[in-house]
């Protein structure tokens, strides 16, 4: 066996079976007690349910990567010629 050389398991890209198991059964837990929840939810004071809907959204919307936007032209104004008046 060459040293790094991977012999074994599952292929590179191919999901991990216990993974979509439990995504699968998470997916059915949270389907068969929809009501409880949004009842449960009713219940609760404005800023707990944002925060659960929030927290719970993390679970079903993936999470954006925070980007950085540069701007290298530079733009100069020239107030020299700005008449203002003052009442």
């Amino acid at each position: 066996m060459a040293k790094g050389e991977k012999t074994g398991g599952r292929s590179k890209g191919t999901p991990n079976r216990t993974t979509a198991e439990i995504r699968e059964l998470f997916q059915k837990l949270i389907d068969e007690n929809l009501d409880t929840i949004s009842n449960d939810l009713k219940e609760l004071k404005p800023e707990q349910r944002l925060k659960f809907i929030i927290e719970f959204s993390k679970f079903v919307i993936p999470t954006l990567k925070a980007t950085e936007m540069t701007y290298e032209e530079k733009v100069i104004i020239d107030f020299t010629e700005v008449e203002v008046s003052i009442n």
